[in-house]
């Protein structure tokens, strides 16, 4: 391990300023690439002057530079880099770092420190991401620790409290690597961030690979054709969804494919089954970089020298949790047994299989092809096509609410009689408002008046089996239909799965040949084919004779539903569905489909941005209500109290939502929680603790807020609250890593420390359809750029505040916060409210912070003329949920130019824009036309809020 202690030159601090980091390295923006052309005369001429130097082997393998103070070594590709900054992802070395994950590096020999490698001087980890310098309390010297634990630890040498990470603003700190000089930067290659991206994605194939062979030319992409509004055929439909979705497989499987486990240790044991279970556990920042699900398919190979290669098959079972860390892996019956006398010399590989994407293209292929797929309405209003309304001719049942559900409101009741008669509705439930007690009342209905199945989906298991639950109390016969791969997973709804329907009913030589597998393990090859054939007899038996069928989207693709077909098709949660995994259960045949959902909501999660941003992340819920059809909007919530439930309902719903609850039946009795208005139990804590890049180098985190977030678990504890009731909110996943790390280390309870590790902390995306008594929120962004990321998205802030029933507690940056219009209107209402705070939580005052009044360049135009096309599309606050009740005029026919682009530039990711994480959904462009004026106030608000709203109409284009 390197002596990692620095002599502290001057006694002072390494000088770091920000201001100076920026005075002296020169900027070139990623988002002005596309307007930077390198055979302009300065191009041209840097580039013969970089080549007639023979450059040395610590070159900077993105610019050239090869200053010695100024490069770093990259441990991973062996690669060097300087600290230079040319666009807003970072230095030249901190973006190679987040491209190419990796995460160790040194110092050249000739520097200033000498030929270092990086590292805690106390654990020798070597993740420079989670590294920082902290100063001694006696000698002139600094140490190198990582931020957790070692920076936790009470060592009486070091003024751990002064803790400050190695790379600030994306950028190592001057005085481990040098920022370049004006004249430095002069003979250097200029480039863009679009060529740093294809040239890391040169090295993956080639490592000796040069900014040569990438080249100019930033365009030289396929070309991705943004979906439409409306569709002549099916055909035309298909030929524009299909290459989207062969895009998103495409990223998913290199996605699922590069993230091979090596040196992992197993733990060997049995299931109940008889099956060999094998469980390993990963580092935090690994766990944290790990995309994977229960059902995934892994390899588990033996490499060791202790016995000859293994290799065996299987499916994730259990991911960690709160209770343990361990990924469990069920392993397949083989011929050869697993080495389960060993524990290490493993590695593991993701095995990806493109089964919903294929159905998603079989859906569209059969929706063009097949007549009988869908009926006549449905199939020209899915194509945006002006279609006569139609009504079923039906007698409504005289009670439409059901004794086993609570007892239907007006919107409700509504709703239900709407659907009842409707070929095809959406219904719009808003936070809390009960839509599965809707949803399950129209089901039941429908199966009793029609006598026929009904196909019932959703893009979650979890929200199928809520509504599975909820359907099998109304006394229907419902079959949960799963994937082979989850049929061993714990559901709730276990004795509904067909599967177990299929074992618990056999009879005969179907029984006698599960016991036999049970008893021995596994069958010969003919008493295999026995089983198969007899329970597939049974499935079908099962699935003719029960009323509901429910399953995921992807599911309803299953081969055992091939030869069904379904006249009613409830889908729930469809706006987190895309439009083609939403079209895999309509076409079985529906001729009445309704779709449950938010626009207002997270919508669905697309991992390839190209394919987002042509439409793909567009749900068809959402088109439809674009294309003008109005959603049925449930009206009254039960969930929050009223004090929390006022902001969203006027923002995001149009004051629309009513309180099914009072406040007295959501205050907590006796609570001595500082809240700053006893009967308004929320609060806007102001924290000023920066943003620092997360372990991964992908995210992430906030100290400070960590800290206070701990803080307040801690007085709700002494309230009597449990840690179930608690939930921890975050939109960044290095912050929730941080969060979970912290908690086990740090608990002003010692005696209750392990409640603090069963307080659920997760992201606000993962929250979404969820409620907890008490939800603590951290927005973690604060950075001199004052930038936000997709914190200024308004449908992922509208779920972060519509999560808690009893009290909310936001964690914050007012002043970056502020420059954005949605959080500004929060800010100005919590303090109107008087629930915007700073100081110590035992000691809470009014925060005195200026905010500003925000107003759109667009609303200064007036109402009308934002009422032509050309304007931009606004969808922050309530995009397409305007046209939730019918516009005073009539709209015109919409154009079908395009779906409007929605890549917004882009500061959530460490990286650049071209690559983004997994579940981000970036919809707001109010920060393009953000202009500031007077300070706020409530009148100011009133009229911003009405501003607001008729920029949101300008987006629709009804030309």
């Amino acid at each position: 391990m390197s002596n990692l202690v620095y002599q502290n030159f001057g006694g002072d601090s390494p000088d770091h300023s920000r201001d100076d980091l920026q005075a002296r390295s020169p900027v070139v923006n990623a988002s002005d690439a596309d307007d930077f052309d390198l055979g302009d005369e300065q191009g041209v001429d840097s580039e013969i002057e970089v080549s007639e130097i023979e450059l040395p082997p610590h070159a900077c393998a993105y610019c050239g530079l090869h200053s010695p103070n100024s490069v770093v070594k990259c441990h991973g590709c062996n690669k060097w880099f300087c600290n230079t900054k040319s666009n807003p992802s970072g230095s030249h070395i901190v973006t190679h770092l987040v491209l190419s994950r990796h995460k160790v590096v040194s110092l050249h020999e000739e520097s200033d420190l000498g030929d270092t490698t990086l590292e805690c001087y106390n654990c020798g980890n070597k993740n420079v991401f989670l590294l920082g310098y902290v100063s001694a309390k006696q000698e002139s010297v600094v140490v190198i620790l990582c931020r957790l634990p070692c920076a936790q630890s009470k060592d009486i040498n070091w003024d751990v409290s002064s803790w400050q990470s190695l790379i600030d603003d994306r950028q190592f700190l001057p005085w481990i690597a040098a920022v370049p000089g004006e004249e430095e930067l002069i003979h250097t290659q200029l480039i863009s961030y679009k060529q740093i991206s294809k040239l890391e994605a040169q090295w993956r194939l080639n490592r000796d690979a040069t900014i040569n062979d990438v080249g100019g030319d930033l365009d030289d992409e396929e070309e991705v054709l943004p979906i439409l509004m409306r569709y002549n055929d099916a055909f035309q439909y298909q030929r524009s969804f299909a290459p989207l979705v062969k895009l998103e497989s495409e990223f998913d499987k290199s996605l699922k494919e590069s993230q091979a486990l090596e040196h992992i240790q197993v733990r060997w044991s049995l299931g109940l089954n008889n099956r060999h279970l094998a469980s390993f556990t990963l580092s935090t920042f690994e766990t944290n970089e790990l995309k994977v699900a229960v059902g995934d398919e892994i390899i588990l190979r033996y490499g060791g020298l202790s016995q000859d290669p293994w290799e065996g098959r299987g499916f994730i079972v259990r991911l960690p949790s709160a209770y343990q860390e361990d990924f469990t892996l069920e392993l397949n019956p083989s011929k050869v047994p697993p080495p389960v006398h060993l524990t290490t010399g493993f590695t593991a590989e993701f095995v990806w299989k493109g089964t919903s994407y294929d159905r998603m293209q079989q859906a569209m292929k059969t929706f063009a092809l097949k007549k009988e797929s869908v009926s006549s309405y449905i199939y020209h209003k899915i194509l945006g096509h002006e279609v006569e309304p139609v009504e079923f001719d039906m007698k409504l049942p005289k009670k439409l609410s059901h004794a086993s559900l609570t007892e239907l409101n007006s919107s409700q009741t509504n709703a239900v009689k709407s659907v009842l008669q409707r070929p095809l509705s959406l219904i719009q439930g808003p936070p809390g408002t009960g839509k599965t007690v809707t949803s399950a009342t129209i089901v039941y209905h429908l199966s009793k008046l029609h006598k026929k199945r009904i196909l019932v989906c959703a893009p979650s298991n979890v929200a199928v089996d809520h509504l599975a639950n909820k359907l099998n109390l109304l006394g229907l016969k419902v079959v949960r239909l799963t994937a082979k791969s989850r049929e061993d997973v714990e559901s709730s709804v276990k004795h509904l799965a067909l599967h177990n329907k299929v074992y618990d009913s056999a009879r005969g030589e179907l029984k006698k040949l599960y016991n036999m597998r049970n008893s021995l393990g596994e069958l010969s090859e003919e008493d295999t084919k026995r089983l198969i054939q007899l329970s597939r007899t049974a499935e079908m038996r099962l699935l003719s004779s029960c009323d509901v069928v429910c399953c995921t989207c992807v599911g309803a693709g299953d081969r055992r539903l091939a030869r069904f077909k379904f006249r009613t098709v409830l889908i729930d949660e469809s706006t987190q569905a895309s439009e083609p995994e939403v079209l895999i259960p309509i076409v079985k045949g529906a001729k009445q489909v309704i779709l449950v959902g938010d626009h207002q909501q997270l919508g669905p999660v697309i991992l390839e941005k190209r394919a987002g941003d042509a439409g793909l992340k567009q749900s068809l819920f959402e088109r439809l209500v674009v294309l003008g059809h109005v959603p049925i909007r449930l009206e009254v919530q039960y969930r929050m109290n009223p004090c929390l439930s006022e902001f969203p309902s006027n923002m995001f719903y149009e004051g629309s939502l009513q309180n099914g609850v009072t406040t007295k039946e959501r205050l907590i009795k006796n609570a001595s929680f500082p809240w700053p208005v006893i009967d308004h139990p929320m609060m806007f804590w102001a924290n000023y603790g920066r943003e620092e890049i997360s372990g991964s180098g992908h995210s992430f985190l906030n100290r400070v807020e960590a800290m206070n977030v701990e803080k307040i678990i801690t007085r709700l504890f002494k309230d009597g609250i449990g840690p179930e009731q608690i939930g921890v909110i975050t939109p960044y996943e290095g912050q929730r890593a941080y969060l979970i790390q912290y908690m086990s280390i740090n608990s002003t309870l010692t005696e209750m420390k392990d409640r603090y590790l069963e307080v659920e902390i997760t992201s606000v995306d993962a929250f979404q359809g969820r409620e907890k008594d008490f939800i603590i929120l951290s927005c973690v962004r604060a950075n001199d750029q004052q930038t936000i990321g997709f914190l200024s998205d308004s449908r992922r802030l509208n779920v972060a505040l519509t999560r808690a029933k009893y009290g909310l507690v936001i964690l914050g940056n007012p002043r970056a916060l502020c420059r954005n219009t949605l959080w500004n209107h929060l800010l100005v209402h919590f303090r109107e409210k008087g629930c915007l705070v700073d100081g110590t939580l035992d000691n809470l005052q009014l925060s005195m912070i200026q905010l500003n009044t925000i107003k759109s360049k667009e609303s200064s135009k007036g109402l009308s003329s934002q009422r032509f096309p050309g304007s931009n599309f606004a969808r922050d606050i309530d995009s397409a949920s305007v046209l939730s009740y019918e516009p005073d005029i009539a709209p015109r026919d919409l154009d079908e130019k395009q779906w409007p682009s929605l890549n917004q530039p882009n500061d959530d990711n460490v990286y650049g824009d071209d690559m983004r994480p997994l579940n981000a959904n970036y919809f707001s462009t109010l920060d393009k036309t953000d202009t500031f004026s007077k300070p706020a106030g409530s009148k100011a608000l009133e009229e911003d809020i009405i501003n607001i709203t008729s920029s949101f109409a300008a987006g629709f284009d009804f030309n």
